[in-house]
């Protein structure tokens, strides 16, 4: 031996996102993810009574704007702006939101990612044409 032996020490890692979605490394085994739960209000039509209560918020002038709803929600103005986007929706569209079945698989059938296209048109005709789209992927092929 030259007095330079190896040695490898191994431990469990595993990553979790942190502060603004940078990764951060932990030590330890990764905790089981949390069960679904099932038979719940969709993720959806809570984040549009969200908005829809933001909205309020600062309307009645209870908060001056959405800056200090980011801030007082310890979210950024970002994240703000995309649940508050919901807003620019069909108010036929916000109230079928609002009133979706609730969830009885895992995941929800229809995300806040899928329904940003659909956010991102100003014409309630066009919105309305791709909610259709997107709630008649959601429910799949009918028999």
């Amino acid at each position: 031996m030259n007095g330079m032996d190896e040695v490898t020490i191994e431990f469990p890692v595993h990553f979790t996102r942190g502060t603004a979605g940078r990764k951060e490394v932990n030590v330890g085994v990764e905790p089981a993810a949390p069960a679904v739960e099932r038979d719940r209000v969709p993720r959806i039509s809570r984040l549009m009574a969200l908005a829809i209560r933001f909205e309020e918020l600062v309307r009645l002038g209870e908060v001056e704007s959405h800056a200090d709803l980011a801030r007082l929600g310890q979210i950024t103005r970002a994240r703000i702006s995309q649940i508050m986007d919901l807003l620019c929706l069909a108010p036929d569209i916000q109230e079928e939101l609002l009133f979706l079945p609730r969830v009885e698989r895992e995941r929800d059938a229809v995300s806040e990612h899928e329904l940003r296209t659909v956010c991102a048109v100003s014409d309630w005709r066009e919105q309305r044409r791709r909610w259709r789209e997107l709630a008649g992927a959601a429910r799949g092929p009918q028999n």
